[in-house]
């Protein structure tokens, strides 16, 4: 099993930043893809990031290209998102995932651990 916690949400002016944390749990053996999911209001969840664990390859949504990197600190067990220039149109939940292998297409269903979500609110 691996338990994730997410932190770092909370309420930004468009153009702001915030960097988002997951801590994973200590476990046996390492997801080898670690990944952010968003899930605005009424919305379907839609990938954002992902990270191979083991070379840190990283995979993005064209929507987020350019303004939000994904980066790992595999001492701490941490998986982080930096999110600048942010738009109202990134107000959702954020959740972090990690996955057995790592794909790098952005699909809730290649990942095999969730947290409970972090609330990100981005106004105009």
């Amino acid at each position: 099993q691996v338990q994730l916690v997410e932190s770092g949400g909370g309420s930004v002016q468009a153009g702001g930043s915030l960097r988002l944390s997951c801590a994973a749990s200590e476990y046996t053996y390492s997801p080898n893809c670690m990944g952010w999911f968003r899930q605005p209001p009424g919305k379907e969840r839609e990938g954002v990031a992902s990270i191979g664990t083991r070379g840190g390859s990283t995979y993005y949504a064209d929507t987020v290209k350019g303004r939000f990197t994904i980066s790992q600190d595999k001492a701490k067990n941490k998986v982080y998102l930096q999110m600048n220039s942010l738009k109202p149109e990134d107000t959702a939940m954020y959740y972090c995932a990690a996955g057995w292998y790592c794909y790098f297409r952005l699909l809730p269903t290649d990942f095999n651990y969730w947290g409970q979500g972090t609330q990100v609110t981005v106004s105009s």
